[in-house]
């Protein structure tokens, strides 16, 4: 299945379910008859186990590239136990199959260029059909099929992008809604629109001691910011003296007449990044994508949560 149509939905154009695009009538929707705990999947790209670590329990994950959750032999596909993955990691020895037979070898359960995704993630991709709202978040929606997935719920039934930037076709229907910014910073806007954000603080808090409050939060980005752009300027440095040592040694090869005069028609070193931008400077790093989608349901496939 491609992508849905980007052209955005007509201002004139009244939502289906809604009673408005905005956030505040998606908490009203989420409010009027469904009670919390009714989570039914959340389908995520992550391989770190970042889900599992706020809480998600691990039937209410489909893991679409796999994640460091599970490992098995690569032969036989038999499981490894996590004691033993953990000590062949801090022995840095290679881990081997524990059927004696086999002594295969092992890897975590992530899925690598060129491999089929989980048989779960097929066996799931239809379940945001049966659910009363998805929420996506935190995703550049580029890789099929899991680009796919916002798609298969049927028209009437409310999205909710919380992303850095609209994306996958998004917005090109009525009950869409589109939050854009910062991910962490749209999820307490819902939080606080549902009612929920001084219960959702205590979350946070709970599960990330270390960032004990919203204001710890941000002055962490802050840090993360500036250690980035300490980075930036180390590579940027060491490319500079690259470039000095490679024009110093042009130069004496010039001297013996070996190379050509470099002239000014000589295109500058171009950067291409993720990003797809193409700058003849340093442009801003992509830091990488939460790629989540969360399907929230009730009634007709209501969790037993």
């Amino acid at each position: 299945m491609g992508q849905e149509s980007s052209t955005p939905v007509d201002d004139t154009t009244r939502p289906q379910t809604l009673n408005a695009r905005s956030l505040e009538a998606i908490a009203s929707y989420i409010k009027k008859g469904r009670p919390k705990k009714i989570l039914l999947m959340v389908f995520t790209q992550n391989i770190d186990c970042l889900e599992r670590a706020a809480g998600v329990p691990g039937d209410k994950i489909i893991e679409a590239h796999g994640s460091f959750a599970r490992q098995r032999c690569i032969d036989c596909r038999t499981e490894y136990p996590d004691d033993l993955m953990r000590q062949a990691i801090h022995s840095r020895e290679v881990p081997h199959c524990t059927d004696s037979e086999c002594a295969g070898l092992v890897k975590p359960d992530i899925v690598f260029f060129g491999e089929a995704l989980p048989e779960e993630f097929h066996q799931n991709r239809g379940l945001p059909g049966l659910a009363d709202l998805v929420i996506i978040m935190g995703t550049s929606l580029t890789v099929q099929p899991f680009a796919s997935l916002p798609a298969n719920c049927p028209g009437g039934i409310p999205r909710l992008l919380i992303n850095s930037e609209s994306v996958g076709g998004l917005g090109s229907r009525a009950d869409d809604v589109l939050l854009l910014g910062d991910c962490d910073d749209g999820v307490r806007k819902l939080a606080s629109a549902l009612g929920w954000l001084k219960e959702l603080e205590a979350l946070f808090r709970a599960h990330n001691q270390d960032s004990s409050s919203a204001g710890q939060v941000s002055e962490n980005k802050k840090l993360r910011s500036n250690t980035l752009d300490d980075e930036i300027a180390i590579i940027t440095k060491e490319v500079e003296n690259s470039l000095r040592i490679s024009d110093q040694h042009a130069a004496s090869l010039r001297q013996n007449q070996t190379l050509p005069e470099r002239t000014t028609s000589q295109a500058p070193i171009s950067v291409v990044l993720e990003n797809g931008s193409n700058d003849q400077s340093w442009p801003t790093l992509h830091t990488g994508d939460l790629d989540t989608i969360m399907t929230v349901t009730h009634g007709r496939a209501a969790s037993k949560d």
